[in-house]
C-alpha cells in the first residue's frame, strides 16, 4: 500500500488511480473537517475544490507533512467558501435526500437511535458554542488527528502556542458541554 506521498507524487506525474486512492482515504476525514467550519453546501464545494486543488498542484508539493499540505489546501478552500456564501440564502435539499438521511426505510431501534442523536446533538451544541478557531484545532487534532507539530505548521503557530490553543479549546468545550448539561437536569 503506498503512503501519502507516493501517491502524491505519482498524482503529480498525472497518474490517476493514485489519485483516486488518496480521494478515497481522504475524503472523510476532509469533509468532516471543512463541515466544522462551514455549512453542509459549503463543505461539500470545498470539499470538491480541494482535491482539484490536490490533482493540480501536486507538482509543487515539496515534502513535509502530506497530512498537513492536504487539511492546508481545505482551510483555504473553506475560507474561500466563507467569503463567496457571504449574504447567500440557504440551500433546501430534496424531499428524498432528507428522507433517506433520516432513515426512511430502515430497521433501526428508534430508542438507541434517540438516544446516540440527543448524545451527538449534546456534542455539535457544545461545538457550535465555540468560536471558529476552537472548534478548528478540535477537530484537526481530536477527530482528525493531526500531531501538534502539523497543527503549528498548518496554523502557522509555535508548537507551544498550539499546545496552549488547544488546552484552552478543550476546557472551553468541556465548560459549554458542562453547562449544557445542567440546562438538562433543569
Amino acid at each position: 500500500m503506498a503512503d501519502e506521498a507516493e501517491l502524491i507524487e505519482r498524482t503529480a506525474r498525472g497518474d490517476r488511480a493514485a489519485f483516486a486512492v488518496l480521494v478515497q482515504r481522504w475524503r472523510d476525514p476532509l469533509f468532516r473537517y471543512l463541515r466544522s467550519v462551514v455549512p453542509p453546501q459549503a463543505a461539500e464545494d470545498a470539499l470538491q475544490e480541494t482535491f482539484l486543488a490536490v490533482f493540480r498542484g501536486a507538482g509543487g508539493w515539496r515534502g513535509g507533512s502530506a497530512r498537513g499540505w492536504l487539511f492546508g489546501i481545505a482551510r483555504r478552500k473553506a475560507a474561500r467558501q466563507r467569503r463567496r456564501r457571504a449574504g447567500e440564502p440557504a440551500h433546501t435539499e430534496p424531499l428524498e435526500v432528507l428522507g433517506g438521511a433520516a432513515g426512511w426505510g430502515t430497521t433501526r431501534d428508534p430508542e438507541e437511535l434517540a438516544s446516540a442523536l440527543e448524545d451527538r446533538a449534546r456534542l455539535q451544541a457544545a461545538l457550535d458554542g465555540l468560536s471558529e478557531e476552537d472548534r478548528e484545532v478540535i477537530v484537526l487534532k481530536d477527530l482528525e488527528q493531526l500531531t501538534n507539530p502539523e497543527l503549528a505548521e498548518l496554523l502557522d503557530l509555535s508548537l507551544a502556542a498550539v499546545k496552549s490553543r488547544l488546552h484552552r479549546a478543550r476546557l472551553r468545550l468541556m465548560a459549554e458541554l458542562t453547562q449544557e448539561a445542567s440546562h438538562a437536569r433543569t
